[in-house]
């Protein structure tokens, strides 16, 4: 039995929609992270119960944070982006969270770094605040380890493709660390979006928007590079049909981050079937009706979806590249 609602939320569901396709779906997933790594804090007296922690967020790890507070007695206080929903800040507040929502922006880069500035004024008038740092601080690792052994359990690991957006690097860098100390040929996949500078494409906008969650604007310590062995980019008109598909032919229900990573999955599962590829959803469609959902109708069919393969990010092209990354360090890809 669980001792509390977090710990709930964060245990995945792992979903065959077919021989060799898995989802393995979160409620949210960064509970898993927030939860593990405050639990971690304590323990090494790192914090004290009662302590504040600080982190800045565009919504899903400011939820989580605040969960992994209440389970552990702390305070929480959050520089939030604008894309912080209304339905999100109700909850945070009657959490007991503080919420700081900085001045809406169109420029995400801009936007990020408003809010690591307000991050530096904040531990300056509060030094005794603790800052999670969730995109440089690899304790957000250490919950996937259970995930890792629930897919290793299920699939017993060799042969296994695991495919998911980037985002902080977390999920599915600590994933391909934990699965791979028994299974070596366990392969990464990462699904970007365009504009992202995580690995170099910041030079091709997407006219639509930057997939919350899955990219950034800044360089993230978390993103472990030499751990991917391919990367998709793509997007959002992609990820929209993605989203689509899935709801439609398998029902469920996930975010835009999920309809990229579904997408990635089927085509890397078409080119290699003698392994099983298992896709991470990272949360529930709720926050995407209006934006993704509502559009169904101009989804296009996945089937007439395929990536451009790129030897060079200066290739990269909308609505979908593919490169090999094998394992590289930094943002240099070896050929």
């Amino acid at each position: 039995m669980d001792q509390h609602i977090a710990e709930a939320i964060g245990r995945p569901d792992l979903i065959r929609l077919d021989d060799r396709l898995l989802c393995l779906r979160f409620e949210t997933m960064k509970v898993v992270s927030a939860l593990a790594a405050v639990r971690h804090l304590l323990d090494t007296g790192a914090v004290r119960r009662g302590d504040t922690l600080l982190d800045s967020s565009s919504g899903i790890y400011a939820y989580a944070l605040a969960l992994a507070c209440h389970r552990h007695g702390m305070r929480c206080h959050i520089v939030g982006s604008t894309t912080v929903d209304h339905t999100l800040c109700t909850q945070l507040a009657v959490l007991g969270a503080t919420l700081e929502r900085m001045e809406p922006s169109t420029d995400l880069k801009l936007d990020q770094k408003r809010r690591v500035e307000r991050i530096h004024e904040i531990l300056a008038e509060h030094p005794e605040y603790h800052w999670m740092r969730q995109y440089h601080d690899d304790i957000h690792y250490l919950g996937y380890r259970a995930v890792s052994d629930l897919v290793r359990k299920s699939t017993g690991g060799d042969g296994l493709t695991v495919v998911g957006g980037v985002g902080s690097g977390a999920s599915t860098g600590a994933l391909a660390r934990y699965l791979r100390e028994d299974s070596p040929d366990v392969e990464l996949v990462g699904v970007q979006p365009f504009g992202s500078v995580t690995f170099g494409a910041e030079h091709v906008a997407d006219p639509e928007i930057i997939i919350a969650g899955i990219g950034s604007s800044i360089p993230f310590g978390n993103v472990s590079h030499a751990s991917y062995d391919t990367l998709h980019w793509i997007s959002f008109d992609a990820a929209l049909a993605g989203s689509v598909d899935l709801l439609r032919r398998h029902a469920v229900f996930a975010g835009l981050s999920t309809g990229a990573g579904y997408l990635a999955a089927r085509w890397e599962r078409s080119r290699a079937r003698e392994r099983t590829v298992l896709f991470i959803a990272a949360d529930t469609g709720h926050r995407y009706v209006d934006t993704v959902y509502a559009r169904h109708r101009e989804a296009v069919a996945v089937d007439s979806l395929s990536p451009r393969p790129v030897a060079d990010r200066a290739e990269l092209a909308l609505p979908w590249s593919r490169m090999r990354w094998n394992r590289a360090s930094g943002i240099e890809p070896r050929g």
